[in-house]
């Protein structure tokens, strides 16, 4: 089984509550035998490129220590952050350093970005916000560790904990407007799965396979579907959580689960209207046609959205660990493992084009600007890349 390096660690939830009990993170080469039955990444394949794939700038952050950082990019600014608390904000055009801060603490989630702020999160539970000039403008203490960006929409930010709270705080000064807690269950997969926000609803992948709706304004819960069901005989085997962040366009929102299905429901009322069996831990994209979705044996698949049926499956990354996909341009781009970013064909799913990074890890999806790829690996490199 392959996953996100993000999503390895198993906890152990004991809690009726929804509040922080005891977590046990558990090491998943024990998990899944010994390292000698793990399988080895899928070698690189030789094809005849269909694009160039370029490196523009390239800018260093410090190491994310296998978790999930994603650049930020906001108008003319792009912000990234390490594990170590350092935030950055760069320049899109240069790569050039404009502001630099040390935060003074770990950080766990990072970065949410809106016009004139940035947000991190810590593994003690805090929030923190920085005004558009790198200084501290509020911190909140929260329940638990946050995971997942912080997303800020309509003057509230949206911050998911790892007991399972969502919490809605005060763009101003990181007052609690709202919280919404659920129990989950015994046995978990740790995620850092982000939050959507659009047209003033939060949608959340769950464990236990759940997706849900809540108002921005209250907090309070719109619909909540099963993407997956748990199923199986031991506790591992019923582990079927959506780890990732769901898509969304006018009719429907689309997520996956690990050892469990995609689905799309109807965003208003969450009715279903398709699914299909597949696992997934990395996540997935859309465009006007299709889903694409990375699956946890290193297959790219591409479903037609409106009815779920089979478009093509690229299946030589098997085990490589791949990034939730990308749509760039006429082409769709994966990391991997080693850092490579792959660029795929929309038609048929094969390799058109390859660029090489620093040889980390590539843990969170690939953003685009303007055409442009960019990505952060683990050792903390933040790179742009052209396809053309």
């Amino acid at each position: 089984m392959n996953f996100r390096l993000s999503v390895l660690l198993l906890a152990l939830v004991t809690s009726l509550s929804g509040c922080a009990g005891i977590t046990r993170n558990l090491n998943p080469m024990n998990w899944f035998g010994s390292s000698s039955t793990v399988e080895k990444p899928a070698p690189l394949v030789d094809f005849k490129p269909g694009v160039t794939v370029k490196t523009g700038w390239q800018a260093s952050v410090g190491a994310s220590q296998n978790i999930a950082f994603a650049p930020a990019i906001v108008l003319d600014a792009i912000y990234s952050a390490s594990a170590k608390g350092q935030l950055v904000k760069l320049n899109p055009a240069t790569g050039k350093v404009e502001w630099q801060t040390t935060v003074g603490t770990a950080l766990s989630a990072g970065v949410g970005a809106s016009i004139d702020s940035e947000y991190v999160g810590t593994p003690k539970g805090e929030v923190i916000a920085f005004d558009d000039n790198g200084k501290k403008r509020w911190a909140t203490q929260l329940s638990s560790e946050v995971l997942g960006v912080p997303k800020a929409a309509e003057g509230i930010v949206v911050v998911r904990t790892e007991d399972g709270r969502i919490y809605g705080l005060s763009a101003d000064d990181g007052k609690q407007k709202w919280m919404y807690q659920r129990v989950l269950p015994a046995l978990i997969l740790r995620s850092q799965a982000s939050l959507l926000i659009t047209k003033g609803a939060i949608f959340a992948g769950y464990p236990g396979g759940k997706l849900i709706a809540l108002s921005l304004d209250t907090g309070n819960v719109g619909w909540e579907v099963n993407v997956a069901q748990p199923r199986g005989a031991s506790e591992i085997e019923r582990v079927s959580d959506v780890t990732s962040m769901p898509v969304i366009d006018d009719q429907r929102i689309c997520a996956v689960a690990y050892q469990g299905r995609v689905a799309c429901f109807e965003i208003r009322t969450g009715t279903l209207i398709w699914a299909k069996d597949i696992s997934s831990t990395a996540g997935l994209t859309m465009d006007n046609n299709n889903l694409y979705i990375s699956d946890d044996k290193g297959a790219v698949v591409a479903l037609d959205k409106t009815t779920g049926a089979s478009v093509w499956r690229q299946d030589q990354l098997r085990a490589r660990r791949l990034t939730a996909p990308r749509r760039v341009g006429d082409y769709l781009a994966v990391g991997d493992l080693e850092g490579y970013v792959h660029v795929l064909s929309l038609d048929d799913g094969h390799f058109v084009g390859r660029a090489a990074t620093d040889g980390s890890a590539i843990i969170s999806q690939p953003q685009e600007r303007n055409d442009n790829l960019i990505v952060q690996t683990a050792k903390g490199g933040v790179y742009t890349l052209t396809v053309r």
